[in-house]
């Protein structure tokens, strides 16, 4: 091997082994050197690129938009600029690239472009743009008469005169987003941005640079590419399940929202968690502080079974918003069906009745009413494995009144626990800390019980 053929063979290799892309071009527009990371980023393989025309191979929005054909053209060296182009599948795909002219003698033979991949992060601000715009909700949006849903309506509407941080408690699909929007919408800020991060969707390397712009300024343009409170500037931020951060980025938040005053940006932020936060804190999922710092005040959305005296409300309501987005006439559900729905536990609470109806839309032909054949498959699937698998009475029927229907365990369980917190604050006259003594818990445990399940002093 000669001593050149050995020099790139060594230079191939180097490049192989960087966690930057590596993109080398002829004079020609010819691909030279096509390393590991680029077929990473650009989603291609060696042969699709090597010794190939650039513009054979990608799309461009015009030959200009190639930084390494406008390095050619120039001659002259660009720093940190954003490219999105699409590879030879359609695909699109940005980068933030530093691209140099290769001059042998004054003559130039080529360019060389490093390539940092940011194509997620772009696809993450679009999104972010789009949520910016997307704050439709009010109150007049919530559906539901049950008490403890009328407690958290009410809670939220006090809110809106202040800036104070919120924790909104609920399960996954209860509607604790459209609670957020609603106190915004109806607060001072209602004409600022309105922005969620959904905290379970993205790497904790990626949301540390959403919150914080960690070290967005080394792969892109800072001011273009703005943090998440940045973009929330003079409104609110809502981080959704904030419970699936690690505990790292916790404390970081943490951290950032204990500098209070001297906060760089005036920003409401609000939080949700879709499980009990005390066994979130308990099980190492939540951290206490932050916890204390975000629940200054504490919204409890209740489940849907345990609101299922809202169900014919809820019903219609989707029934009719998906009339007006099919251009059907669909007046209701059979009676067979109104039965099921009120014996279902609803594990997906509204969402999943949301879903189950948009299902049946699909599954109707010229009927008026919701037949049980119309249901989606697997929905008739569970209800049926429910059915069959229910038990004859035994000897824990004594549990529960004569005549009354068996309740699921986890609304048992929670009513059993109301009425001994009930109890148990009679017994010792409302004195918290000698409840939550005799207990066996917290004070911080008991307050937090008492708000979920709305225990009042006169209500016992």
């Amino acid at each position: 091997m000669q001593d050149l053929e050995k020099h790139l063979f060594m230079y191939e290799k180097v490049a192989e082994h960087l966690e930057s892309g590596i993109h080398v071009i002829d004079s020609s527009g010819r691909t030279i050197i096509y390393n590991r990371k680029m077929r990473e980023i650009e989603g291609m393989e060696i042969e699709d690129v090597l010794d190939k025309n650039l513009l054979d191979v990608f799309q461009f929005h015009s030959e200009e938009e190639s930084t390494l054909l406008q390095v050619l053209n120039t001659k002259e060296p660009t720093l940190n600029v954003k490219q999105t182009y699409f590879n030879i599948a359609g695909i699109e795909i940005t980068t933030i690239n530093d691209t140099f002219p290769i001059f042998h003698d004054e003559v130039l033979i080529g360019a060389i472009e490093i390539a940092r991949d940011v194509t997620k992060l772009e696809k993450v601000m679009r999104d972010q743009a789009h949520k910016r715009s997307a704050s439709l909700y009010t109150f007049e949006s919530i559906i539901g008469e049950q008490i403890r849903l009328q407690e958290a309506i009410e809670t939220s509407k006090r809110a809106t005169r202040t800036s104070s941080p919120i924790l909104i408690c609920g399960e996954i699909g209860t509607g604790k987003e459209l609670f957020a929007q609603s106190i915004h919408n109806d607060s001072a800020r209602s004409n600022k941005p309105f922005i969620t991060q959904n905290c379970s969707s993205l790497s904790h390397d990626m949301l540390e640079k959403l919150l914080f712009n960690t070290d967005l300024k080394e792969n892109m343009e800072e001011e273009a590419r703005p943090s998440l409170f940045q973009q929330a500037q003079g409104g609110t931020l809502l981080l959704d399940e904030i419970n699936s951060l690690n505990t790292s980025l916790q404390g970081k938040l943490l951290n950032f929202l204990n500098r209070g005053t001297d906060l760089p940006y005036d920003v409401r932020i609000m939080a949700t968690v879709n499980e009990d936060p005390i066994d979130a804190i308990a099980e190492g999922r939540l951290l206490k502080d932050l916890y204390y710092r975000l629940s200054i005040v504490s919204i409890f959305v209740p489940s849907l079974r345990d609101r299922k005296e809202d169900l014919p409300a809820l019903t219609s309501f989707f029934i009719e918003q998906f009339n007006h987005h099919f251009a059907m006439n669909i007046q209701g559900l059979t009676p067979e069906v109104e039965s099921i729905f009120q014996q279902y536990d609803w594990p997906g609470n509204v969402r999943e009745l949301e879903h189950v109806i948009e299902g049946a839309f699909n599954l109707v032909g010229f009927e008026e009413t919701i037949d049980f054949i119309h249901l989606p498959f697997g929905f008739r699937q569970r209800i049926q494995h429910s059915t069959s698998s229910e038990e004859s009475q035994d000897e824990t029927e004594f549990l529960y009144q004569s005549g009354s229907e068996i309740k699921p365990l986890e609304i048992f369980v929670e009513e059993a626990e109301t009425y001994y917190i009930q109890k148990a604050l009679k017994y010792h006259d409302y004195n918290i800390t000698k409840t939550a003594k005799s207990l066996g818990m917290s004070r911080q445990n008991l307050q937090y019980r008492i708000r979920k399940y709305g225990i009042e002093r006169n209500s016992f």
